[in-house]
């Protein structure tokens, strides 16, 4: 949960700093933005899973 707190006080900051200099939001649209994030995190879990098979065809 700090890690969560800690993330979204990061980001509010972020988007605070960007719009009080007037510069472009450093981040895609929001659904664009949520979807990316979900691929991120699902190739993640995939290549967990794969990592040991991945391995051993190298052996």
């Amino acid at each position: 949960m700090k890690l969560i707190i800690l993330a979204l006080c990061t980001g509010f900051l972020t988007g605070f700093i960007f719009a009080l200099l007037k510069l472009p939001i450093p981040a895609p649209g929001a659904l664009p933005g949520i979807v990316g994030i979900i691929g991120i995190y699902a190739g993640f879990k995939v290549y967990e899973k794969l990592a040991p098979w991945i391995a051993a065809m190298f052996k």
